[in-house]
């Protein structure tokens, strides 16, 4: 469901990722820029910025992007069951 007001803050970072599979023209819609991209993707870098998260553009909300819930790391666990 599209917003009837542009949101802005945690809001509209909580939208646009929601909506960051479907595309940059849909989570604009659904975030209440309508088709103005420009405008969305620049309110994102802002509300980003408000919590010190910096992104490049929308693309970096992707699961490939940036700010993608994938933990970076290595994983450690015992060759075995007996080496618990």
């Amino acid at each position: 469901m599209a917003s009837s007001a542009p949101l802005h803050g945690s809001e509209l970072i909580d939208c646009a990722r929601a909506n960051a599979n479907k595309g940059i023209e849909v989570a604009s819609q659904r975030c209440g820029y309508g088709d103005d991209i420009s405008t969305f993707e620049s309110e994102l870098k802002k509300a980003c910025a408000s919590i010190g998260v910096e992104i490049e553009s929308f693309k970096d909300l992707t699961e490939d992007g940036a700010y993608s819930n994938k933990e970076q790391g290595v994983e450690i666990a015992p060759d075995t069951p007996n080496q618990l």
